[in-house]
Parts: C-alpha cells; sequence; structure tokens
C-alpha cells in the first residue's frame, strides 16, 4: 500500500510539473494571440501612422516576435505609467516600449537583454536663452519630464535647483511643454526627442549634444513567465545575427527616414 501511495504521489507531482511546464508560450500559442503593451504615442518606438496603423521600431521587432511565434498579435495603447501596471495586471503578456531596465524595475517585472544603447538628453526652443545644458542648471529653470520615466530621475539628479515638472503621458508632451513656453527645457531619451521632434517645422528645437547618462533599452514580461522571457531572449539574439534588428534600428532610430512613410 505505501509503495502504491508513493506510486500514486509521483504521478500526481508528474502531473503538477508537466502543467507547470506548459507555461505562457503554451498559453500564447492556445490562444493563437500575443498581447503586447505599447505606449500610446512615443514615436520613434510606437506611433500611430497617418493612415491610422500601429507602428514603429518597437511595434515592428513586436509584430515580428508575432510570426516567428505563428499566432496573430493584439497592441494595448497605455500612456507611459500604465505600461508596467498592464504587464503585471495580466492584460498583456509582454511590454516593448524604449524603457531603461533600472533596479527598481527590475523588483517588478523581468527584462529582456538589451537591445539597444541610448541615454537622456536635453533639449530647449531653438530660440531659448538657454544655449547649453551647464545652463539649464540655473536656479528655477522649468524642466519638463515624464512621470515615471528614467529621464525624471536623471534631471532631478543633474539640475538639483531647477523646478522639475512632471508629466503623465508620451513623449509629445514634452515637448508641447517647451514649444508653448509651458517648461524651458525637457528630458528625455534622446532616440525619442529626435524621433518626436520630426512632427515640428525644422529647427524649432535645441538637442544639446552631450547625454545625461548611457543606459540601455530592454523589453520586459512577467517573473512567471519564464519560458517567454527566455524565448523573448533567443529572438533577440536571433534578428541580431540575422541583421534585422539593425535593420529595423537604421529606419527607425538612426534615421528619420521613416517620417515620410508614416
Amino acid at each position: 500500500m505505501k509503495i502504491a501511495r508513493l506510486f500514486i504521489a509521483g504521478l500526481a507531482l508528474a502531473g503538477l510539473t508537466a502543467a507547470a511546464s506548459a507555461g505562457t508560450l503554451d498559453e500564447i500559442t492556445k490562444r493563437g494571440e500575443l498581447r503586447v503593451a505599447v505606449q500610446t504615442q512615443g514615436p520613434p518606438f510606437s506611433l500611430v501612422g497617418a493612415n491610422g496603423e500601429r507602428t514603429g521600431s518597437s511595434v515592428e521587432l513586436a509584430e515580428l516576435m508575432a510570426k516567428e511565434m505563428g499566432v496573430k498579435i493584439t497592441f494595448l495603447d497605455f500612456d507611459w505609467d500604465g505600461l508596467i501596471p498592464a504587464l503585471l495586471s495580466g492584460k498583456a503578456d509582454l511590454l516593448v516600449a524604449d524603457m531603461t531596465p533600472t533596479l527598481a524595475r527590475g523588483m517588478k517585472v523581468a527584462f529582456t537583454t538589451p537591445y539597444m544603447y541610448t541615454g537622456s538628453t536635453v533639449f530647449t526652443k531653438a530660440d531659448s536663452k538657454f544655449k547649453t545644458t551647464e545652463d539649464c542648471k540655473a536656479k528655477g529653470t522649468k524642466i519638463a519630464v515624464l512621470l515615471g520615466a528614467t529621464g525624471e530621475k536623471e534631471a532631478k539628479a543633474a539640475f538639483p535647483d531647477a523646478d522639475i515638472k512632471s508629466y503623465k503621458g508620451g513623449g509629445p508632451l514634452l515637448l508641447d511643454a517647451v514649444n508653448n513656453g509651458q517648461a524651458d527645457c525637457g528630458v528625455n531619451d534622446v532616440s525619442a526627442v529626435k524621433g518626436q521632434s520630426t512632427a515640428y517645422p525644422a529647427g524649432t528645437f535645441t538637442i544639446m549634444p552631450e547625454l545625461l547618462s548611457k543606459e540601455p533599452l530592454a523589453f520586459a514580461t512577467r517573473y512567471d513567465e519564464p519560458d517567454l522571457l527566455i524565448w523573448m531572449n533567443l529572438f533577440l539574439n536571433q534578428v541580431t545575427i540575422d541583421g534585422r534588428l539593425q535593420k529595423n534600428l537604421d529606419y527607425w532610430v538612426n534615421s528619420d527616414a521613416w517620417k515620410k512613410d508614416h
């Protein structure tokens, strides 16, 4: 009887192990859909094009993921500070955005290996009296940042005497704030600033040449999805080797060639 009970317990444990190993990838395959959280407006990583289509660097990489999985893709739009909560709530399987894998964020979500490096920069209106990053350190300077973004933390450290104004939403809000005179300077990811500033007439903004930091960018999933995280890292490794990642970044991030198409 004891042997029989041990045998039955072993079968039960094996069943639980098999069920646990099914994981998120099996769920996505059975569902036939990959659910991806993206930023509502964050060009060149995520944007709605002139024809109403969702596109951008991160969006196209997510579409490649879904293609390799053999499933359809559904994009879920959120403001910047809503991305991680959407992932943690289970609304999305993964998160693709120009997000820095900080230690604080890593306490909540599991990040992939970095797929590119960037950094925060300072920008002003072209006719502003603030001509350099050093000028922006003046006491009382109004600096626009995104709520919860890496740039918010870096601006507070770099400009301790400034008036930091945090905006809830996407990067274009910072450009609007500086352009409308609500802020003297803005701090955001340099790739985002360069991409989003193309929506304005040439010469509207001055983007400072120096970076406040050098930061990696990565995608994210939940810690209870280890199989999906492993697969995402494998995907990033593969598209790096075959050149698809560099082609994506050259088009979307390293140039403004995408603007005429979208």
